[in-house]
């Protein structure tokens, strides 16, 4: 068993985020951990900011999002101390993430987000990405702040069947 329960911890986030191809949003390791009682919110929080000052993960700000990535250094750590995480804790990482790696992948590859122009209208902004390309990037006006939020929020679960739209129109 290991010394220091907040190094745990930190290989348990290491190991999630090196368990998949694209970042982790901050909410989507918080639901993991918190979830499953490993620790609370506030320590992980302490173990995210180590990790993040030791550059062992980059945290990247995007909208109201953080998206964290292990670093190559984040990734030797682990290998190092890999063992030092229980198998069953691997495996409900792993059960976990294959299990939910669409819905992961989804958060964090769909982006949204709006504002005020300077020409007074408000914009939202749509992406939706695959392997950090964006694969569809739409800026639409409209009047209201009420009608970019919803569009926003919309966004996100509507992305798929308009950007096939788009292509079948297109090509």
């Amino acid at each position: 068993m290991l010394q220091d329960p907040l190094t745990l911890y930190k290989l348990i986030v290491l190991y999630m985020l090196n368990r998949v191809p694209f970042p982790l949003t901050t909410a989507q390791i918080s639901d993991f951990i918190l979830e499953r009682e490993y620790t609370n919110f506030i320590t992980l929080q302490q173990v995210l900011s180590e990790l993040a000052d030791a550059r062992l993960v980059t945290a990247q700000a995007v909208g109201n999002r953080t998206h964290l990535s292990i670093t190559e250094e984040g990734s030797r750590t682990l290998s190092y101390f890999d063992n030092r995480i229980g198998a069953s804790i691997k495996e409900d990482i792993d059960s976990y993430l294959r299990e939910n790696e669409m819905t992961l992948r989804n958060e964090v590859s769909v982006q949204s987000h709006y504002y005020k122009s300077t020409s007074g209208e408000f914009e939202a902004n749509l992406i939706a990405k695959d392997r950090e390309i964006n694969l569809v990037e739409l800026t639409l006006s409209v009047p209201t702040d009420e009608l970019a939020a919803a569009i926003c929020a919309n966004w996100q679960n509507k992305n798929e069947s308009i950007y096939q739209y788009l292509v079948q129109e297109l090509f």
